[in-house]
């Protein structure tokens, strides 16, 4: 039988062997137990901070306090069109061109923006189809935009569960709703990658399904962006939003993305809510009284960006330029997997199930744990200062765990695993 301090050694073994990036970030010191640092796995709710992230912002500083007013069109990187430095890498992360993609605002007033040209209803379809366990920015923003329309959220807002005894929403279901139900439907908007579950959705599949039916889609890619690969322009995908200060690293409140599909770009007939920095840059200074918006994503730009806010996003945004999805999706799949082989070890036996897929391709690197006693809250507290490991909750019985690929350890992951069993006591 393998001792603690025998699977510790291999934890170790593996982290030579399959070291990740760890070097540059900066990770909090452990609250409690016998090591120096935090073993991070909560990286889904906020990412930890580059270090290279204090030199932008001190660089922008500089510039406000050496410059003034003339930074915005003077010196090394100038403010006004700054934000398009974020533009190339931000598409990568997602799949789309850099006509279609834009960093601006934070994620809930992107997806309001979007929703603004994409919700569209009419008699007879004006229904919103979104997962049961959305999370709840995403509830509470459809269904204002429902109430906007004059419509009643409680009939219009339409919400998928799981099959009773189930944790995840199974594909087939949705598919099977939109071939049933489709033609009621005007928007789709799920999470890409379930907030709660860690259940990393169908975003191709369940695209088509959608069209086929006739409503547009969009998806909220908060717990998706940085997290998994994706191919948005590929897929199809009307429009999306995604926060930036989760895997992507760049900041507590940071800016958050946009996507509109380029078959939109341009499109006359789409309504928006317009800005001074939604118009033709050519033009904007000429403050006419009537936006020239480009055939761009650009389009849906309302104020100008804030330039300290973007800084510490270039840091973030160049360590994925560097490493590349492909290669943490990899180093991803078998963190994760060792992290739910490790709590396979621990679960017989005592009142703890894995609600998260356990197939690696319906899964990003969030495990989410249910706490059959609950006092999840309770739990996380213990973990963090007792043995300095820090996860997350959602209350009242699931705890949250991510080793994220960029920082995360095996060793993390160890450390997760023996804390929880001398925490949880068998049933």
């Amino acid at each position: 039988m393998t001792t603690p301090d025998q699977a510790e050694a291999a934890a170790r073994r593996r982290d030579e062997a399959d070291p990740g990036h760890r070097h540059l970030f900066h990770v909090p010191p452990a609250e409690g137990g016998r090591h120096a640092e935090a073993a991070y796995l909560v990286g889904n709710s906020l990412g930890l901070q580059p270090r290279a992230a204090r030199a932008d912002v001190d660089a922008e500083l500089e510039t406000w306090a050496t410059r003034g007013v003339s930074g915005h069109f003077t010196g090394e990187r100038p403010w006004v069109p700054s934000y398009r430095s974020l533009t190339g890498p931000s598409a990568a992360l997602v799949g789309a061109s850099p006509a279609e993609t834009v960093v601006m605002n934070s994620l809930t007033v992107n997806l309001h923006l979007l929703m603004v040209s994409f919700y569209r209803p009419t008699a007879g379809r004006d229904r919103i189809l979104i997962e049961d366990s959305a999370f709840p920015s995403d509830s509470y923003a459809v269904r204002s935009q429902a109430r906007h329309h004059g419509l009643d959220p409680d009939e219009v807002v339409v919400r998928l569960r799981p099959r009773p005894g189930e944790e995840n929403l199974r594909t087939e279901d949705v598919l099977g709703h939109l071939d049933r139900e489709g033609h009621r439907v005007a928007l789709v908007l799920f999470g890409g990658v379930n907030y709660l579950t860690g259940e990393l959705m169908d975003i191709p599949e369940i695209t088509r399904a959608a069209h086929r039916a006739g409503a547009l889609v969009g998806w909220d890619l908060a717990h998706a962006a940085g997290n998994v690969p994706l191919a948005l322009h590929d897929w199809d995908v009307d429009f999306a939003a995604w926060c930036t200060y989760k895997y992507l690293n760049s900041g507590p409140g940071s800016l958050a993305g946009a996507f509109v599909h380029e078959r939109h770009l341009g499109d006359p007939a789409i309504d928006r809510f317009e800005g001074w920095w939604g118009t033709d840059e050519t033009t904007r200074f000429e403050m006419a009284p009537v936006s020239r918006p480009p055939a761009t994503v650009e389009a849906w730009l309302v104020s100008n960006p804030p330039v300290l806010a973007m800084a510490p996003m270039r840091s973030a945004l160049a360590i994925f330029e560097q490493v590349g999805m492909p290669a943490l999706r990899a180093r991803s799949v078998r963190l994760t997997g060792y992290l739910e082989e490790l709590l396979d070890r621990i679960i017989p036996g005592r009142p703890l199930t894995v609600l998260t897929p356990r197939d690696p391709a319906r899964r990003g690197c969030q495990l989410s744990v249910r706490i059959g006693r609950g006092g999840a809250a309770a739990l996380t507290e213990r973990l963090s200062r007792e043995y300095g490991v820090v996860v997350d909750d959602r209350e009242p019985d699931v705890i949250r765990l991510a080793p994220v690929p960029l920082y995360s350890t095996y060793h993390d992951c160890w450390r997760a695993a023996d804390a929880l069993a001398r925490l949880v006591d068998p049933a």
